[in-house]
């Protein structure tokens, strides 16, 4: 039990805090026009994305829904197996990025499954814009891959 309550806690936190991002860009933001947060380092830039991490897939939302569904049930089904608590944390992120773009997904137009996701943070040198569930995502697989590099089998003390 102690496994699902620190998974959901991170992994609430993550959700909260990238929905209030986005609704905070929805609120404040034009669509496509770029405005400096931290000098031209970090700009703020409003989008909706159909497609996947990188610009992959653009217009097959719906692929991304089911894909992004099943990597979260098969992440809930693997936590019985995860022993250590660092483990867990990075679960809880990687769940909270995952359940962060498929509200998107699901409840944003133009509709059930096929919502665009919420882009805002614009980094220099073409890199696809991003929000704050594709950070985690993304820095949790990161994590992953360094940790089993250095020998450390996924999901063990």
């Amino acid at each position: 039990m102690r496994k699902y309550l620190t998974v959901g806690a991170f992994a609430s936190l993550i959700v909260a805090i990238d929905q209030i991002t986005k609704a905070l860009a929805l609120a404040n933001l034009k669509p496509q026009v770029s405005q400096d947060f931290l000098g031209s380092v970090i700009r703020l830039y409003l989008v909706h994305n159909d497609s996947a991490a990188f610009s992959i897939g653009f217009g097959q939302t719906w692929i991304f829904t089911i894909i992004s569904s099943v990597a979260l049930v098969a992440l809930v089904w693997y936590l019985r197996k995860i022993q250590g608590t660092s483990w867990l944390i990075m679960a809880g992120i990687l769940a909270g990025g995952i359940i962060g773009n498929l509200i998107d997904r699901l409840f944003r137009a133009p509709g059930f499954g096929r919502g665009l996701v919420v882009d805002f943070i614009q980094i220099p040198f073409n890199f696809p814009i991003f929000n704050l569930a594709d950070s985690a995502i993304v820095c949790i697989a990161i994590a992953v891959v360094i940790r089993v590099m250095l020998g450390q089998p996924i999901g063990k003390r």
